[in-house]
């Protein structure tokens, strides 16, 4: 099976069964759907040698049209607060989770086979101390064609929400990070809040948002739907990348900033430069000459 193009969905639904029931039920023309914030509830009671009325075996809402990938329990209160529904007719593509790279209960690093390429997806839920930001700045690990990252990030900031005059510094590590999977930023096709508060002393808000791999044709296209709004305060985003083999995102090569590797890298640098002979330039021809030389030996390292 391949497939040239993924529709996406995409909602914060602040915990509420019924939300991810509807939309898993009536959203089959969507190929992936990334929630924030999922309902955890019990499932049954299973076994237990020590408690003769079993354990509770908690679980997140499933549906025969869909694979469900969410994060194990290791205990009781730390529950995942990201799932990502992946439509059955994909199942060719093999989807699958890879805790290996990134291990935190809060980020979902999926990756499917199309074409003979792998690509990966990333839903993301940021708390209000930017537990998820501070994992990936401090993590070190490569990616190539991640071509979606997309969740609640939790940042009000005038870059992305036309309403809101002041600016988050916690917006620069993102960035770092979006630049480090080469994503952008990617604009809505209307720029309209994607949270709504209930409090009438609040302003409606912009945290929902959506970075896409650089070479996206899609950058500018995504939708936010406030006319979908199902009891939660958060509306849904949507959009379909295409994914046809002449898309395929290019990767640039990066480093992570002050890692070991970073250090590494500006240290040959200098011993490089240092061994460039610029005691004979006389004119603009031997500087060119020079720099051409210098150029050569940092590529060859």
């Amino acid at each position: 099976m391949i497939s040239e193009n993924l529709k996406i969905f995409s909602q914060n639904i602040q915990k509420n069964n019924f939300i991810i029931k509807m939309i898993l039920e009536t959203h089959s023309n969507f190929d992936i759907i990334f929630i924030q914030e999922p309902s955890w509830s019990f499932i049954c009671s299973i076994p237990c040698h020590d408690n003769n009325e079993g354990s509770p075996l908690m679980g997140i809402v499933n549906h025969p049209n869909w694979l469900t990938f969410a994060r194990d329990l290791v205990m009781t209160n730390d529950h995942s607060r990201v799932a990502i529904f992946i439509n059955t007719r994909l199942s060719l593509l093999h989807f699958s989770l890879h805790k290996d790279i990134i291990n935190h209960r809060d980020i979902l690093l999926s990756f499917f086979f199309n074409n003979g390429v792998i690509y990966w997806i990333m839903n993301v839920y940021s708390d209000f101390s930017y537990s998820v930001i501070k994992y990936l700045k401090d993590t070190e690990f490569n990616l190539r064609n991640l071509l979606i990252m997309t969740g609640d990030f939790n940042i009000r900031d005038s870059l992305w929400d036309p309403s809101y005059n002041f600016y988050s510094s916690i917006s620069d590590d993102l960035f770092m990070i979006a630049d480090s999977f080469d994503l952008n930023l990617s604009v809505p096709i209307d720029q309209i809040p994607t949270r709504y508060s209930d409090n009438a002393n609040d302003l409606n808000s912009v945290i929902d948002l959506m970075f896409l791999w650089c070479n996206s044709s899609e950058i500018n296209s995504y939708t936010v739907h406030p006319d979908w709004w199902l009891t939660s305060d958060h509306v849904p985003l949507t959009i379909s990348i295409l994914i046809t083999k002449e898309h395929i995102p290019t990767h640039k090569r990066t480093l992570t900033k002050n890692s070991v590797k970073e250090v590494e890298f500006i240290n040959e640098i200098i011993t490089s430069f240092a061994k460039v002979d610029t005691s004979n330039i006389s004119n603009i021809l031997d500087l060119d000459e020079i720099v051409s030389i210098w150029a050569d030996i940092v590529d060859c390292s």
